[in-house]
């Protein structure tokens, strides 16, 4: 998140003007194209490890339920 230091606040992208400058001063914070802070390249941030294999066993206890409660409803009818 772009930090101007003339306003001392943190800015979304959303907030800043077309130019990457903030909207209070006019300084110049971040270029387009994924760009950071004086033209640096800001790499995106990737997703853990750990939330993926979090979503892939919530994935695999609720499959392992909606069959649970198939064989269920097969055995009361």
């Amino acid at each position: 998140m772009p930090w101007c230091d003339e306003c001392s606040r943190f800015l979304t992208p959303n907030s800043m003007g077309e130019g990457g400058e903030c909207p209070g001063c006019g300084r110049v914070l971040a270029g387009g194209g994924g760009s950071g802070v004086d033209g640096e390249a800001v790499d995106e941030p990737h997703v853990p490890w750990h939330f993926k294999l979090l979503v892939l066993a919530t994935i695999v206890y609720l499959a392992y339920r909606a069959v649970q409660g198939v064989v269920w409803l097969a055995g009361r009818i």
